[in-house]
């Protein structure tokens, strides 16, 4: 594995860089205060490659790989988690469709997701499900040629602005009376879809996430996506996958931020006639915080170059770096308001704002818990396979 970054991705993030610094910078902590979500930024997202990163050129996608994504959604983390979050959201839709769509709905939607002149989401959560999508309570049943879907989804990032939502439902049950689950791809404005409150947030606040309710949403066979009975794959294979990835590469950025701010704050901060960087209390705080960048940001590209050699299934390596990032961002934002003292829990200088994000975004892609779930048990049932991953 190559650990520096190759001349067309410190292009990349140079680009993306740039864009943020002109776009997101100047604007971030007013959208954060008035919880904004910047929807008209998409279509600049769109232009620049970002959306549709890892969707083929057929599509109007940059085509290119996972760990070039890793690179670009650590930069948003790095400037505005919560549009780092939405990006995330339109990548799940996009991945979705890429994967499991039809010919006929990839020329269809994939064109304008990726350049932004849409909005997709992914649905699967449920009030009294979660993460349990055989808990899922929403269902179709196919009458008279036609899908008719009720149910509820809640916690949809990007809910109020998709023009078109991927949600699964139950549609049977096989031979062992097991639930099965089928994706369906709805359009914004069908009789029967209603959209419920929005959440108001402790951070990523850039982002918006709110419900869906659904009353006799009646559909064509055409919206499936995927096979009748298979939406669980669909979803959970791109949850696990680009979700976490996604959250993942966002954490990364977020400790950055964390770690840029403590030592800026540190070296220009005098007390005694010194700067408190000679302090060997602030200097741990520091290396804490710069080998939880580094652990992190390892982790997820060793993560994301497995995914693209197709050496290794892909979930748990993502949930391992989103385990260890989840908990690296907290601990990273939580040094730097102790860096900053008094000023650390002020709102004008930024540390405050770093944690927050930091704390919100531990659910994303799953809590801590779940991700301790899968890696358990991928070590208990493959512990001897894990050696082999070493080569890489």
């Amino acid at each position: 594995m190559d650990f520096q970054l190759n001349k067309e991705q410190e292009m990349l993030k140079t680009a993306v860089a740039e864009f943020c610094e002109k776009e997101i910078a100047p604007y971030e902590a007013k959208w954060d205060a008035e919880q904004y979500f910047p929807v008209e930024l998409f279509p600049r997202l769109g232009r620049l490659g970002i959306l549709g990163i890892v969707s083929s050129k057929e599509y109007c996608g940059a085509g290119m790989k996972h760990i070039d994504r890793a690179i670009v959604m650590e930069e948003l983390g790095f400037y505005s988690p919560g549009i780092g979050m939405a990006v995330n959201s339109q990548h799940l839709g996009i991945g979705a469709i890429l994967e499991f769509g039809t010919e006929e709905q990839k020329k269809k939607y994939l064109p304008d997701l990726c350049m932004g002149k849409k909005i997709t989401c992914l649905g699967t959560t449920e009030a009294q499900s979660g993460v349990d999508v055989a808990g899922q309570k929403t269902e179709a049943k196919f009458v008279d040629g036609k899908w008719i879907i009720n149910g509820h989804k809640c916690l949809l990032t990007n809910a109020d602005f998709a023009d078109f939502t991927i949600i699964t439902a139950k549609t049977g049950e096989d031979k062992r009376g097991k639930a099965l689950f089928t994706a369906f791809i709805l359009k914004r404005g069908l009789p029967g879809i209603s959209q419920g409150r929005r959440e108001s947030k402790l951070g990523l606040r850039t982002s918006e996430q709110g419900e869906l309710f659904l009353d006799d949403v009646e559909v064509e066979p055409d919206c499936v996506l995927g096979e009748v009975g298979k939406g669980t794959l669909v979803a959970m294979k791109q949850v696990s996958e680009i979700g976490r990835a996604g959250m993942t590469a966002v954490c990364v950025g977020i400790t950055r931020a964390a770690l840029e701010l403590g030592v800026n704050y540190a070296q220009q901060r005098i007390i005694y006639g010194k700067p408190i960087s000679n302090l060997q209390a602030i200097q741990i705080h520091i290396a804490n915080s710069r080998v939880d960048y580094e652990a992190s940001r390892l982790l997820l590209h060793r993560a994301a170059t497995l995914k693209d050699i197709g050496k290794s299934p892909a979930t748990p390596d993502f949930s391992i770096a989103k385990l260890y990032a989840g908990d690296a961002a907290c601990r990273a934002s939580k040094s730097t308001i102790e860096i900053l003292g008094g000023y650390g829990i002020i709102q004008e200088y930024g540390a405050e704002k770093i944690y927050r994000d930091a704390v919100s975004a531990i659910s994303g892609g799953g809590t801590n818990e779940i991700q301790r779930v899968i890696v358990a048990n991928d070590t208990i049932k493959n512990l001897f396979d894990i050696r082999k991953k070493e080569d890489v």
